[in-house]
């Protein structure tokens, strides 16, 4: 019974959160005037404000952020032990920084390393938890550059990244996560910038815990569906994840923002209809993902290993299977990489579901920003199929979808296969892949495709059982996490600035409705054929033909 009061609560606080929470985001991006605090960092920015940005400009300047980003980050770790708070510990070895450095500048904050014993104070806070903010404001502000591109009309411009990653950064990542923090406190996460101590175990033997700012990293890891955790086992960690509740408060704060950006888009392009669409579709994936990972959990074994307790191995002990298949299923449906079980640890089918939503592209929600881009560029798509079939031009939200509309969609969808099965077969076909493969067979491609559509969909969480921190995976998967990114983001502006240079073309007898069920069940149907049609032979080979053996 404790199960699905978890889940029903969890998704009524999400409703409850829908209307409120969309509509203050919509205030915050369409808002005129700034905040004193907003203009002290744009003067230190030395950027204009109330400057408009072409579609390019835009671009240019998430790419510029982000490359500074990694650039800071990079240096940072490599020059850990010339820093205060750095406890002691060495420097990152390139590889390893640069993998890193990419992965929490472009939201993945996949993990090769024990946190704990790789990184001191000063690099975890001033370095991965700054980007842990950062990094999800521009994933929203690219979300908000591309609903203004069907909200505008014969525009040229998008807004102002500058602003869109400030706003999104001063009033609504940091608010909710300080707030979120402090309840995590209340709850037995730890705050603290103390060093290592040592104690003695039951055995005689010695132990040694170097503590962190936990809970202030747990709060906004979750929140911006980032992930990147203080301690190597992440949320399983009684210091980052003390209870049941604060389980259900780290759920609900990965799921809350991309849950709610619908209705901002429904307010942005004037139709709240729009947003509750959109949410539909986001929501029928969810629950399915949600019913087919927890069927597969709680029914895969018998009497015996139940009794003597295998159901639960890799399983968090505290909390249960269900409400760790519910927390898997949330991480991999949005691009947040947290973990309080060991996913490799699942059953084949469950284990499998987990690869398909990051396959999915993560769109139900998604990552923060990232989750509503990618779902409107299906909607897109989905349009285009529906216009093929009757034979009338497609349009969306009074927008033409022409040749150039297409392709850029086309190839935004495009992007994330080629990187996945690219770099698995890469993996798989070399020694160096080979080498830090722990299992053989079905089991061992399905890790490899894991750790790859982890990257490749900006992720990170691992299903564990390769050796990942070797220069080989640390440089592959890096490369993956960056064009994973940035390729997709560079699609979407310039599919924003083509929209937005449009003249709004009225609805006739010929349109196609997108605010009805209809329209809901054809993206739903339109995201899992595209995703069963690329990857069904990888998955053949892999979670489905271990489960069939």
């Amino acid at each position: 019974m404790a199960a699905p009061l978890f889940i029903a609560s969890l998704v009524l606080a999400l409703a409850v959160c829908y209307r409120p929470l969309g509509d203050y985001m919509y205030r915050v991006y369409t808002g005129t005037r700034h905040s004193a605090v907003e203009r002290v960092i744009y003067r230190l920015l030395g950027v204009q404000p109330d400057a408009e940005q072409r579609w390019g400009i835009y671009a240019r300047a998430v790419l510029a952020f982000s490359v500074v980003s990694i650039l800071f980050l990079y240096g940072l770790q490599r020059l850990q032990d010339h820093l205060f708070l750095s406890l002691g510990m060495k420097p990152v070895e390139p590889a390893l920084a640069w993998n890193t450095a990419v992965s929490f500048a472009t939201n993945t904050n996949w993990q090769a390393y024990s946190g704990e014993a790789t990184m001191g104070h000063l690099v975890q806070t001033a370095g991965l938890a700054v980007q842990n903010f950062v990094s999800a404001a521009v994933g929203m502000a690219v979300a908000v550059a591309l609903v203004r591109g069907f909200a505008r009309a014969k525009s040229e411009t998008l807004g102002n990244f500058w602003v869109d990653l400030v706003r999104g950064t001063v009033r609504i990542l940091l608010p909710i996560a300080f707030a979120a923090a402090l309840v995590l406190v209340a709850g037995g996460a730890i705050q603290t910038f103390g060093g290592h101590f040592t104690w003695t175990t039951l055995t005689g033997g010695e132990q040694t815990f170097t503590p962190a700012a936990a809970a202030t990293q747990e709060a906004i890891k979750n929140l911006g569906t980032n992930g990147g955790g203080i301690f190597n086992v992440n949320s399983a960690h009684p210091f980052e994840n003390p209870t049941s509740w604060t389980n259900w408060l780290t759920i609900f704060l990965l799921l809350v923002i991309a849950f709610s950006l619908p209705r901002t888009f429904g307010r942005m392009v004037g139709n709240n209809r729009q947003g509750y669409t959109i949410v539909s579709v986001m929501a029928i994936i969810a629950i399915v993902s949600l019913v087919v990972t927890n069927v597969a959990e709680l029914s895969a074994s018998g009497t015996v290993p139940q009794a003597i307790g295998q159901a639960m191995e890799g399983r968090e002990a505290r909390f249960g299977v269900s409400n760790s298949g519910v927390f898997a299923t949330a991480t991999t449906l949005t691009s947040t990489g947290s973990v309080d079980s060991f996913h490799d640890s699942y059953t084949a089918i469950g284990g499998g579901m987990l690869i398909f939503n990051m396959l999915l592209g993560e769109v139900a929600p998604g990552g923060v920003g990232a989750g509503l881009y990618g779902i409107l560029i299906l909607a897109v798509l989905t349009v285009f199929v529906a216009g093929l079939m009757v034979g009338r031009t497609p349009e969306y939200l009074g927008k033409k979808i022409g040749a150039r509309e297409i392709k850029l969609a086309s190839m935004y969808f495009l992007v994330t296969p080629v990187l996945v099965l690219a770099g698995t077969a890469v993996a798989m076909a070399t020694e160096d892949g080979r080498a830090a493969m722990l299992n053989g067979g079905p089991h061992g491609l399905s890790e490899i495709l894991y750790a790859y559509t982890s990257a490749s969909n900006n992720n990170g969480s691992a299903f564990a059982g390769v050796s990942v921190n070797t220069p080989f995976f640390n440089t592959t998967l890096g490369l993956c996490m960056a064009f994973g990114r940035f390729l997709p983001i560079v699609l979407v502006l310039a599919l924003a600035g083509s929209l937005a240079g449009q003249a709004p073309v009225p609805a006739s007898a010929g349109t196609l409705p997108t605010d009805r069920p209809q329209f809901v069940g054809m993206v739903v149907g339109v995201t899992i054929i595209l995703v069963a049609l690329t990857f069904l032979p990888a998955l053949a080979l892999g979670p489905l033909a271990e489960g069939l053996s």
